[in-house]
């Protein structure tokens, strides 16, 4: 099943304007994939996967493979395993500029982030692949569950059974911990990390404390952020941070922590159907968590996403922002979706030109002036 990704179309349009292209995403998110589709429109486009012991030998001397390569594309797969490499292709780009001419993806690393953004400065533009998102797999609302449940990575969702999916997610998460964090120079323990995941599966969508959890995991709360910025780098989680605004209210300073697959959290916390997930104390959190990352991930550009929430009580679980537009989002799993008192009193506070609901419903319906009830199918669509 070939499920076409929401950017394909912004990639080979960046590839028409800049000389070079970063996608960046998790591992096994489907970043080869989407480069191989949009290489295969290029005449002579060249593929490296860095992680191929041959192909990183071609880029032993990298200007003499390159350079003779000006007029064709090339791709760099698994980029952040040559490091020295982005000083190389900043004087290639310098020596001879044309749009379209590197493609390179990353599994994500500071390191990687860091040389790509300061070597490549104004060179570059930059794009995130995310698990697979509902307005890409198009589901009906009945095929929602599955998604939610499997989550975005592609073989995780597009198994043959729950099993199987589950089965692709437990070997994903040891893989990941046992050779993809050692593989971006980072020295952490797999069991403590994993130790870690777990914890913060069970505090998904909860405000992060550091001193709090550093307790309860016998260390310091500098080694609890270490460890939070490890997997955030790896794009494994988002810090959601609360709304700055002058408004006259003690706001609550702490991020919210989710993990971005609700996959990878159902496998953390032993979720393996729908059944069970129904029955579990963290349904909630997971549904609020997932619809969140599906409106971010869908965002268009120049919006920025925060939280709201007061001392007082007033609470929003998202505001997007861009310029003078405000929209607020709640997310509720019901059918007969009723927010609490914090909501509206969050509305009173920011006056919001739009606000939403988003629910498991078929049809969107208005709830107040400016607040309307949104099928999960359409969440994407709070933009618009």
């Amino acid at each position: 099943m070939m499920i076409e990704r929401s950017l394909e179309p912004k990639i080979r349009a960046a590839l028409m304007r800049f000389p070079c292209v970063a996608l960046l995403g998790a591992r096994q998110v489907g970043k080869t994939t989407l480069a191989r589709r949009v290489a295969a429109a290029k005449p002579g486009a060249v593929f490296l996967d860095l992680e191929r012991p041959s192909d990183a030998a071609k880029l032993a001397e990298p200007e003499l493979f390159l350079g003779p390569l000006g007029d064709r594309l090339v791709v760099l797969d698994e980029v952040q395993r040559v490091p020295n490499l982005f000083p190389v292709l900043r004087s290639l780009v310098d020596e001879r500029s044309r749009a379209g001419r590197f493609l390179v993806l990353g599994s994500a690393s500071p390191e990687l982030l860091r040389q790509s953004s300061e070597t490549l400065a104004g060179r570059v533009r930059f794009f995130e692949l995310a698990p697979l998102l509902l307005q890409e797999v198009k589901p009906p609302l009945e095929g929602v569950p599955s998604l939610w449940l499997r989550g975005g990575f592609p073989r995780s969702f597009l198994a043959q059974d729950d099993r199987e999916s589950l089965d692709w997610r437990d070997a994903f998460i040891q893989t990941f911990l046992e050779r993809d964090i050692p593989a971006f120079g980072i020295r952490v323990p797999a069991a403590n990390l994993r130790r870690f995941w777990q914890m913060l599966a069970h505090n998904h969508g909860q405000l992060w404390n550091a001193s709090r959890l550093a307790a309860g995991f016998g260390v310091s709360p500098p080694t609890m952020q270490h460890y939070l910025d490890i997997l955030e780098d790896a794009f494994m989680l988002r810090q959601l941070r609360p709304l700055e605004a002058n408004l006259g209210k003690r706001l609550v300073k702490s991020s919210r922590i989710y993990l971005r697959d609700s996959g990878l959290l159902h496998a953390l916390l032993g979720i393996d159907s729908i059944q069970s997930l129904q029955g579990h104390p963290a349904l909630g959190a997971s549904f609020e968590g997932w619809v969140i990352e599906q409106i971010i991930c869908a965002a268009p550009q120049g919006w920025d996403w925060y939280f709201y929430r007061t001392a007082a009580g007033a609470e929003v679980d998202l505001v997007l922002r861009r310029a003078r537009q405000t929209v607020v989002v709640e997310v509720k799993f019901s059918a007969v979706p009723k927010p609490a008192k914090g909501f509206w009193n969050a509305l009173q506070d920011l006056k919001p030109q739009r606000a939403f609901v988003v629910a498991p419903v078929r049809e969107r319906y208005p709830l107040a002036e400016r607040v309307q009830v949104l099928p999960v199918l359409e969440c994407a669509r709070v933009f618009e």
